[in-house]
């Protein structure tokens, strides 16, 4: 083997500065991540829902702190943190690990760690039926996926979503954001309710329910008379209508219905 004493010369400057170049590119520290409005994602692009809407959504909920609020899709976390303001145990679901990065130091500047959590995870694989309240800004033919996973929840469940429906299933209540709100400015709220079809029997006869959703529809037969059910809705865990003359409303228990009637008589139906 022949040594160049020249070459190895040559070789010390650039192997220093290959070193120093090193050195600087590790000390210099990694710029924090800042969102785009616009960026893909897993399954949506990101834009912010404005915080006037983030309120409008959490106030259509009545989120108190007795709540357990999800966030699906959390982005940088504006709407979990606004609902641990409020008090209200809330976490976020988010794909994006710098987003949820991103969420926990926002968390931690608004002094809300205690109540405000995010995991970096998929939302389809996500268990969320402890969520007392779901929040989402998605797309219509995500929520469309989602919806019989919440159709599952625990009747009661308040659903709110940015903008977005679920198809035929209508929302209870829709309302507008104003003020520094310029797009995507809509929430609807949907109530998950009981899951009340079939057949239940009463003392004097059976009560027959047909439901689309919140939507009941069915017969009423006391003895030899049967009555045609209108205007059926049930909310969560109560539900009401009207058969002949009389409005009947009652509290879902499981395989119960109690409740009163219109003349202040009460019944009850088994399934």
């Amino acid at each position: 083997m022949t040594f160049s004493y020249r070459s190895f010369a040559w070789s010390l400057p650039v192997a220093a500065a290959a070193i120093v170049a090193a050195g600087l590119a590790f000390a210099e520290p990694k710029a924090p991540f800042e969102p785009r409005v616009g960026q893909s994602g897993k399954d949506v692009i990101w834009v912010p829902t404005a915080q006037a809407l983030v309120d409008r959504m959490l106030d259509l909920a009545q989120v108190t702190p007795d709540d357990l609020l999800m966030d699906l899709g959390s982005g940088d976390g504006r709407t979990v943190i606004t609902a641990a303001k409020r008090g209200t145990r809330a976490i976020g679901i988010e794909y994006n690990p710098d987003m949820v990065e991103l969420s926990r130091r926002n968390a931690k500047e608004a002094g809300v760690t205690e109540l405000a959590t995010f995991n970096q995870a998929d939302l389809f694989a996500t268990d969320f039926s402890k969520a007392t309240v779901v929040t989402m800004f998605l797309l219509p033919s995500i929520n469309l996926k989602l919806r019989p996973k919440i159709l599952d929840m625990r009747p009661g469940t308040r659903v709110v979503s940015n903008s977005f429906d679920m198809g035929d299933w209508r929302p209870e209540t829709t309302v507008e954001a104003l003020g520094e709100c310029t797009s995507y400015c809509r929430a609807h709220l949907w109530i998950v309710p009981a899951k009340v079809e079939g057949t239940w029997k009463l003392p004097e006869g059976d009560l027959r329910l047909e439901q689309t959703y919140q939507t009941l529809n069915g017969t009423y037969r006391v003895g030899p008379s049967t009555m045609t059910i209108t205007d059926g809705k049930v909310i969560g865990d109560t539900l009401s209508f009207v058969a002949g003359d009389t409005r009947y409303t009652g509290r879902v228990n499981g395989n119960v219905i109690e409740g009163i009637s219109q003349t202040a008589s009460p019944w009850r139906a088994t399934r």
